[in-house]
């Protein structure tokens, strides 16, 4: 079972409020619910964000996970925050530490070029002046008819 912390939708018709719930990641929207943890009403100027902490930090300790709304509101609230100081840091990992790869597969290492550009820079000519620069007295009779 997945529990995840998400929005439950309240109020009238065109005038929502919400309440933060822990529920169950196959639970409807607005179905059954674990536990009402906060209320965010986003028509009040300015909205009104209430989160009960304690509760919201106890939930992310047994391995509940956010949404991405509910996450801004506990970043503004200030329980992500708490959250994040007392979760201890990911190791590295061991997968990319091999000898010979400087970085995880998919990302290039800074400051190397790909070898068929090298070439491609090599073969262009620098001193060409552009096709454009023409001058009238080399052009064709035709045109400066043309022109006039």
């Amino acid at each position: 079972m997945t529990v995840k912390l998400r929005l439950m939708r309240m109020g009238k018709k065109k005038q929502p409020t919400y309440r933060v719930v822990v529920t169950d990641s196959r639970s409807p929207r607005d179905g059954r619910f674990i536990e009402a943890v906060g209320t965010y009403e986003p028509r009040m100027d300015p909205s009104t964000i209430e989160i009960d902490n304690d509760r919201v930090l106890g939930w992310l300790a047994k391995g509940a996970q956010p949404t991405e709304t509910v996450r801004k509101l506990l970043v503004i609230s200030g329980a992500w925050e708490q959250f994040a100081s007392t979760r201890p840091p990911k190791p590295a990992s061991r997968r990319y530490a091999r000898p010979g790869r400087a970085t995880a597969p998919g990302k290039k290492a800074p400051g190397k070029q790909a070898p068929a550009k090298k070439a491609a820079a090599a073969k262009a000519p620098a001193g060409k002046a552009p096709a454009t620069a023409i001058p009238a007295e080399d052009a064709a009779p035709g045109d400066a008819e043309a022109e006039s």
